[in-house]
């Protein structure tokens, strides 16, 4: 399988290409919000997904049938930015199963601040 290409896929909202990448009885979980979706249901759920994106892929990390993508999402203004971590298990070439983390970009608590510890990363 493409990781890039289905990266881009997933940016572009690409409903007529999604369900290729994956087995027929995948299943997507997203465990931050508790969710668990079939292919079909992810498809609508990305694709249906207000705004149009763009992103870049920050790192992948393979380890046999096992990919780990972590990612940058943001809408194509920048008015927001996002991070996401996914573990997707692979098949035959196909996505069997996906576990996404996604958490919203922003500043360190004002508690940390206080502390004075850390720096930016960029």
């Amino acid at each position: 399988m493409n990781i890039n290409s289905f990266w881009k896929d997933v940016l572009s909202q690409n409903r007529d290409t999604l369900p290729s990448y994956f087995c027929e009885d995948a299943i997507i979980r997203w465990p931050c919000t508790n969710e668990e979706f079939t292919v079909m249901e992810y498809v609508k759920a990305n694709c249906e997904y207000p705004n149009e994106w763009d992103g870049e892929i920050e790192r992948i990390e393979e380890n046999g049938p096992t990919v780990v993508l972590a990612g940058r999402v943001f809408p194509l203004d920048k008015s927001a930015s996002f991070h996401v971590v996914s573990f997707i298990r692979l098949e035959n070439g196909f996505i069997k199963e996906m576990t996404e983390y996604w958490a919203d970009d922003g500043e360190a608590p004002e508690w940390r601040k206080e502390m004075k510890i850390g720096k930016p990363i960029n």
